[in-house]
């Protein structure tokens, strides 16, 4: 059948111009043998020339469009860039960077990585790559990245500017596979108590947990805080094995199903690093799916203590279909439900995903945020948790235990301008290049840097002059006032950051952090 309508259009385009009208007769095909035809009718036909395989992509997407938010379509370039993350590692030369003022500035190599192997350091300014001028071209930073990236073992010629030296410094990287951490954050964050902050769940996060969970289990650990705020989600497995880390065995975790998928049940295997001892996991309105597979299992097994605010909501599985030139489609193929029968996946309509992405909006205007008693659960989507029968909901995320609602004074509307237009976090880039070699000489370690600096007034009043010049000011004193004591923090935190890591960064700002305080509360402490 799908032959004869390809003959009928192969005929048609023989005769087109003694035709007014193309007529094709699609009566008893298949729904996918019409859209063979309609882009061969495109292609062939219409009256300017066309990129098929913009053609095909675009039909692809918009097919995908009328299903769930969640199943989409990437080009080979969007898979790459999307499964970096997860796999935990990249080929490159190693650095963590930001651009400030149009150049490339190194905030520090990766250690033992090819960069800081050459002699490349923390302040260092890469103005070009393999005499390509990277700096005051205003390149678009994706495009910068491409020139730094590159196969393992290749090599990349680097023109880099030092603070004391002379002219262009030549350097020579050799490319290498470049770890990427999922795990961003883990210390003794009071006596006998860890903290621990996963960013993404990624193949390497399970053995970052466990490296992270023995060193401080070696400390003294008897109790975790476990941070799972922001965190997007991931790899399905991975959320299984950290979760087996907390429960008895032969606790379920987790189920999926599908209208085509059998019901699969993920068990805990038990004898965890957890397994004793208590638990707090720490969630917000951007933590979803992997993330609320470790919330919902704890939760509903009566585990541990969930704090914080209604989590993202995302309770639907994806499958990735492959093409041979590298693209993909990841489709929504089951569900995943919690132990006690829970699905969290909330309302959408199909075709709308704009509606679903306004969704935070919609929380935060309804007061949902600020306010416990604004949320409402649909009372025939009840459930109860397994031992001790509290009653939880399906439908919406995870709701946590203990309710945080987000402090809309702490960060005013003025920090948010300020901080939208990259004035805060190039204020301090700016800060931490001039006074880099001085704080370290004065600031042997984090707990004498956390104990003794304090953020200079000059810094502040920079940030507020900078604004004012890019017509950001505060509507008053009061919010002057609430914005620079929050700027102090924060600034504090992004210089720990810079002198050390991200977990440094952390340690600060979790002494301010209202979810973190309120976890620690639910310890007992």
């Amino acid at each position: 059948m799908f032959k004869r309508h390809c003959l009928v259009l192969m005929l048609a385009l023989t005769g087109i111009a003694a035709q007014a009208q193309l007529k094709i007769n699609f009566s008893g095909e298949r729904p996918a043998n019409k859209l063979k035809i309609a882009e061969a009718a495109v292609a062939n036909l219409y009256v300017d020339s066309v990129d098929e395989s913009a053609l095909v992509e675009g039909a692809i997407r918009g097919m995908l469009k009328e299903l769930d938010p969640h199943s989409t379509y990437a080009t080979a370039a969007e898979v790459k860039a999307m499964n970096e993350p997860l796999q935990g590692n990249f080929e490159g030369i190693g650095v963590q960077f930001n651009i400030v003022e149009d150049t490339l500035l190194v905030i520090q190599p990766v250690v033992n990585g090819p960069s800081e192997k050459v002699g490349i350091m923390a302040g260092d300014r890469i103005v070009s790559v393999n005499d390509t001028t990277i700096a005051g071209v205003k390149m678009p930073r994706s495009d910068i990245m491409k020139r730094l990236r590159g196969p393992k073992g290749t090599e990349v010629r680097l023109g880099i500017i030092r603070r004391g030296a002379d002219g262009v410094i030549p350097f020579t990287v050799k490319r290498d596979k470049i770890p990427l951490h999922t795990v961003n954050a883990a210390y003794m964050i009071r006596p006998g108590v860890g903290y621990i902050r996963i960013e993404s769940f990624g193949s390497t996060t399970y053995r970052e947990f466990m490296e992270k969970a023995q060193m401080l289990a070696n400390q003294g650990m008897r109790d975790l805080i476990l941070d799972l705020q922001d965190n997007g989600g991931g790899y399905l497995q991975a959320a299984v094995d950290i979760a087996d880390e907390f429960l008895n065995g032969g606790d379920l975790i987790v189920y999926t199903e599908g209208r085509a998928v059998r019901r699969m049940e993920y068990k805990a295997r038990g004898g965890g690093i957890m397994a004793s001892g208590k638990v707090v996991i720490l969630v917000n309105e951007l933590t979803a799916s992997a993330a609320e597979i470790v919330s919902g299992a704890v939760q509903d097994q009566d585990r541990g203590t969930i704090v914080g605010r209604r989590t993202f909501a995302k309770g639907l599985v994806q499958r990735p279909v492959e093409f041979s030139d590298g693209s993909m489609i990841r489709l929504t193929v089951a569900h995943y439900y919690t132990p006690s029968g829970r699905c969290i996946q909330k309302p959408y309509r199909k075709g709308e995903p704009e509606e679903y992405a306004l969704d935070f909006e919609k929380r935060l205007k309804h007061g949902e945020l600020t306010n416990r008693d604004s949320i409402h659960f649909n009372d025939s989507l009840r459930y109860y948790t397994l031992r001790k029968h509290r009653t939880v909901y399906g439908g919406g995320g995870i709701m946590p235990d203990i309710f945080v609602p987000l402090d809309t004074l702490q960060y005013s509307y003025y920090h948010r301008k300020l901080a939208a237009k990259n004035i805060i976090i190039n204020s301090a880039l700016k800060y931490i290049d001039n006074e880099r070699k001085s704080l370290k000489r004065k600031y042997d370690s984090f707990e004498q840097f956390e104990r003794s600096f304090e953020v200079p007034e000059q810094l502040i009043d920079g940030i507020v002059a900078e604004g004012e010049k890019q017509g950001v000011k505060p509507k008053d004193d009061e919010e002057l006032k609430r914005t620079a004591a929050m700027l102090r923090i924060q600034l504090k935190a992004l210089v720990a950051r810079d002198l050390w890591d991200m977990n440094e960064y952390f340690r600060i700002m979790n002494e301010n952090s209202d979810i973190v305080k309120e976890g620690l509360k639910t310890l007992g402490l």
